[in-house]
């Protein structure tokens, strides 16, 4: 439809438009431009699903023209983007019509747009004071459900608002979407539900690090995962991705002729409550009702501050009437409800220009070819270097030096390059050459078939030794608090640090005489380093840096020895038979245990006093745990979540991932979430606190 002439020609004007807000306002005889500026990203949007600029920057530009429109009246025209719902569909899905017009939702950038929206709805409903309902924006995929003679029968994607595809199938594998529902106790015999199909952060990190373990690259973020994962045609896939879904807006029912003069509900909250009675992930535990604009906007403020503490993305909140009868007055444009508006949080994408590409040395040798952008402020952070994982990556996404790109940072998700943007070239980009050499060492590099990653093998290279020293005292592997990154590069130049054993070589006499150590310090240092001897069998195997061996493997491999050494009798076909290790990971680790470098690391580690032996599986289990399982949910009183799993697991016991029948104990602190109440739903699920947990294993 766009040539690539046209294609940049209305890029070029889409960034004097945005410059032009930048300074100030955009003028009156510039509103058809703007108009076809906005056309042309919404065919890159919903036509192509390949956008150029991201959700803000349109958001941005649309609500230019609605000012523009709104001052100028004259000047609007049928078919302006802000006159109509955004159509236009792939057509890989049966089509079937809304029974009620999905319309999308205005939104809001600051404070003052909250003010003036309750402005215009108090004096519309002719109040002097209106009850908001506010919930979270899910940032996922939207969806409409039908349920007849309380069964599901239909899930529908958005679409163009008046029609969209039929994912049925798809919708009917999503766990917390019910199959059926006792609608007919409240008299409603045919109803429509809108929601939000997501996947949480946990399960996003999850299928992330499987791709990882392939070789392929990452998912840019949990809403494509969520919205891309709707469109698989095999709904056993869709399956296997533990979707979540979201509903808190009844846009249509019908009553039995009994119950007709009785509404099963009156307000937004009493709504979202229904939903939840009736077996649905609604927002019920996330609502807040304010009386008053004020206390919305303080609600808003702090709310933007805890956002990433939620166990799935959002991108705002959405403020409601609470009321429907005044929702009703209230009405609709043709694009949006007057009485409902977004407040967006700060945009997570934005377009910048790739500079330059930096390589980089992993503690296992993978090269890692890291992109240099010029800096953009993404989330509240300047982000000015990502990660571009491998060549293949590389190549996919057609990624060249002087590129303009889209970037990403959603959550505590690391800054990722969504797309670049050929169609923008002006000639003078160029390919990225991967180097045939380590950056850092210079030995040739090797790619062995079927992996993506380029790797240095040579395992004394300083950029792999340095790397493994840092994961080995990391957190969430030996534990030695103070041994950071800048720590190690310094002891590493200076000598001292030169494989993980090293560590406890250190010269810490040495050590006082350093610019910016004293005595207190060293101490503190030494304590560390000590203690970490005595850590639990899975860190240390977690910490060595096995390639493929997260935390959950190295608890596997743990389990099944008494002594570390142990794991070298094993022959791959032996390890496969260990729960969750495949043939790769089986591979990796028998390489390890074969080498003979590391069996030498691993008999000083052994004579400089770190234990090898499985202290847990040596000693008595205790406290009767024996095939039974545990989840911890909510802040505990006393213990951290990683000190109850170790107690769990050393008292013989297992601790697992999520809340289903397999589950015999819930341990529920403080501010529990969605576990506790998915747990109160099985019957054979017990709900216990920290207290009975601890008397369970004799602790008090």
């Amino acid at each position: 439809m766009y040539s690539k002439q046209a294609t940049q020609q209305l890029q070029h004007e889409t960034a004097a438009f945005q410059k032009e807000l930048r300074e100030g306002k955009i003028r009156a005889r510039e509103i058809e431009s703007l108009r076809n500026v906005l056309r042309f990203h919404e065919y890159r949007y919903a036509i192509l699903a390949d956008p150029l600029i991201s959700d803000f920057e349109y958001d941005q530009l649309y609500k230019a023209l609605e000012t523009l429109e709104r001052e100028h009246p004259d000047l609007v025209t049928p078919d302006s983007p802000t006159q109509r719902v955004t159509s236009g569909l792939t057509r890989e899905f049966t089509q079937v019509p809304h029974l009620v017009p999905m319309l999308s939702l205005d939104n809001s950038y600051s404070e003052e747009d909250l003010v003036d929206f309750d402005r215009r709805a108090r004096e519309l409903a002719g109040v002097d004071e209106l009850e908001y309902c506010v919930e979270p924006k899910f940032d996922g995929a939207s969806i409409s459900l039908v349920y007849e003679d309380n069964l599901l029968v239909r899930g529908v994607t958005r679409g163009d608002g008046v029609k969209g595809d039929d994912i049925t199938a798809n919708i009917r594998q999503i766990r917390s979407i019910p199959l059926s529902a006792d609608f007919a106790a409240h008299g409603i015999k045919q109803i429509e539900i809108r929601g939000e199909i997501l996947i949480n952060k946990k399960n996003f990190k999850q299928y992330n690090e499987q791709l990882a373990e392939q070789n392929l690259p990452p998912l840019a973020n949990p809403r494509n995962a969520a919205a891309g994962t709707l469109r698989i045609k095999d709904p056993r896939i869709v399956a296997e991705r533990n979707l979540e879904g979201f509903l808190y807006h009844i846009s249509y029912y019908t009553q039995t002729g009994a119950r007709r003069s009785h509404p099963p509900f009156r307000t937004q909250a009493e709504s979202i409550s229904l939903l939840w009675e009736l077996g649905f992930r609604s927002p019920e535990k996330e609502k807040h009702l304010f009386r008053g604009i004020g206390p919305v906007v303080d609600h808003v403020r702090a709310f933007e501050k805890t956002r990433d503490e939620l166990p799935y993305e959002i991108d705002g909140l959405v403020i409601k009437v609470n009321d429907l009868a005044i929702q009703d007055k209230l009405g609709m444009t043709s694009h949006h409800p007057r009485w409902a508006i977004a407040f967006k949080f700060k945009a997570r994408q934005a377009t910048s220009l790739l500079r330059a590409v930096e390589f980089q040395v992993g503690r296992t040798g993978n090269i890692t070819p890291v992109a240099k952008i010029d800096p953009v402020p993404i989330g509240g952070v300047t982000v000015t270097s990502i990660s571009l994982h491998n060549e293949d990556f590389i190549r996919e996404k057609d990624l060249r030096i002087g590129d303009s790109v889209l970037v990403e940072r959603a959550g505590d998700v690391i800054p990722y390059v969504v797309k670049s943007f050929p169609e923008l070239r002006k000639g003078h980009e160029h390919r990225i050459h991967f180097p045939e050499k380590c950056p850092v060492c210079h030995h040739a590099l090797h790619k062995a078939p079927g992996e993506a990653a380029w790797r240095c093998l040579n395992y004394n290279c300083e950029a792999q030794v340095t790397q493994r020293i840092i994961h080995f005292a990391s957190k969430d592997a030996m534990e030695i608090t103070g041994l950071g990154e800048a720590l190690v590069n310094r002891f590493h130049e200076q000598g001292w640090l030169q494989d993980i054993a090293s560590i406890y070589e250190l010269p810490f006499e040495e050590i006082e005489k350093l610019e910016g150590f004293g005595k207190k310090s060293v101490q503190n240092l030494r304590a560390s380093i000590e203690k970490s001897r005595t850590q639990p069998l899975h860190r240390l195997i977690y910490g060595l840096g096995i390639r493929y061996v997260g935390e959950t493997t190295a608890k596997t491999l743990a389990g099944s020895v008494d002594q570390l050494m142990d794991l070298a009798d094993f022959s791959p076909a032996q390890l496969q038979e260990l729960e969750d290790i495949g043939p790769k990971v089986a591979a990796s680790v028998h390489e390890f245990f074969s080498n003979p470098e590391n069996i030498r690391l691993l008999k000083k580690l052994e004579a400089l006093g770190v234990t090898l032996r499985n202290e847990k599986r040596q000693g008595p289990a205790g406290g009767g745990l024996e095939g039974l399982t545990f989840v911890f949910t909510g802040t505990l009183p006393t213990l951290k979540r990683n000190e109850a799993e170790e107690l769990v697991e050393s008292n013989g016991g297992k601790v697992l991932s999520g809340v289903s029948s397999k589950l015999n104990y819930l341990v529920a602190g403080e501010d529990a979430g969605s576990k506790l109440e998915k747990a109160k739903k099985i019957d054979s699920v017990r709900i216990i606190s920290e207290e009975e947990f601890l008397k369970m294993i004799h602790k008090k």
